[in-house]
């Protein structure tokens, strides 16, 4: 094995068609069809119940959207119940966006199936080392993620 580090260029696009897939996998292994929510408002959704309220700025900011884009994912959210707006009580001139219990049902729903098949390909596919690797793998693409580049 060479001693050569691999170019990030080549390292980026190789990353890029991996997580393409891995996501076109998970997305069948869950399928919404019977639901009107798209990835960006499951991940919006998501951030809520995981993270706590927050601002539609502060969202879009973590979600790496248009403050216009987070507008429309709010809206569809709001309009299926599935979160709620209330005025910031440190900043009146602020609204923070939480779950509501319905949100933070289909929030559990959904990733259950996701996880259940990717917790067992990872199983029957890789050995201990290469899970090790992989779960390292996961902590650096989380840092990448929140890279301020």
């Amino acid at each position: 094995m060479s001693s050569e580090p691999v170019p990030s260029e080549g390292t980026a696009v190789e990353l890029m068609r991996a997580m393409t897939r891995l996501r076109a996998r998970l997305r069948t292994e869950a399928p919404l069809d019977d639901l009107p929510w798209n990835w960006s408002h499951l991940t919006t959704l998501g951030r809520l119940v995981n993270d706590g309220p927050a601002t539609a700025s502060e969202l879009a900011q973590a979600e790496h959207v248009r403050r216009q884009s987070m507008a429309e994912t709010l809206a569809a959210l709001r309009g299926g119940g599935l979160v709620t707006t209330t005025r910031d009580p440190n900043d009146g001139r602020k609204s923070l966006v939480s779950a509501t219990p319905a949100g933070r049902v289909l929030v559990e729903r959904i990733p259950a199936a996701r996880e259940a098949w990717l917790s067992g390909a990872i199983s029957a596919t890789l050995g201990s080392e290469e899970r090790t690797t992989l779960h390292r793998a996961a902590e650096i693409m989380n840092r990448l993620a929140d890279s301020e580049l």
